[in-house]
């Protein structure tokens, strides 16, 4: 049984950028697809797409590199995890790298970039930064 499917979905993409692979796939979940449409948003991934394999939902997410070549994710992590859950306030939501990266909040409004819950003037849980 999986704990943490968020920790293992950047481990996934990480990897996968390493490996220079053009699609990665793994388990679906709600909060996970929801993750994948702000990152496609915000321009980090080409794609996501939900498919059933046997009945269970997987997720393929088409990953994004620049003309040289390099991912267009530099850095992926994780904030909030099981062990140690990670909350903050409306106004004190994390600016990653001076703004020029995202942190991906959940809400009680749902699933949303930091610019976005500042915006709505809602906190919640930290759950990764991407730049």
């Amino acid at each position: 049984m999986m704990t943490d499917r968020i920790a293992d979905m950047l481990t996934r993409i990480r990897n996968a950028q390493q490996a220079r692979l053009e699609k990665v796939e793994m388990p679906a979940s709600n909060t996970l697809m929801a993750i994948a449409d702000i990152l496609k948003k915000e321009g980090y991934i080409q794609s996501a797409k939900a498919f059933n394999r046997k009945g269970h939902k997987h997720l393929r997410l088409t990953l994004r590199y620049d003309d040289d070549g390099r991912p267009v994710i530099r850095e992926i992590q994780r904030v909030s995890k099981p062990g140690r859950r990670v909350y903050a306030g409306a106004d004190e939501l994390p600016r990653v790298k001076n703004g020029y990266g995202i942190a991906i909040v959940s809400t009680s409004k749902g699933v949303m970039t930091d610019k976005s819950a500042r915006a709505a003037r809602v906190g919640g849980e930290i759950l990764c930064t991407v730049f």
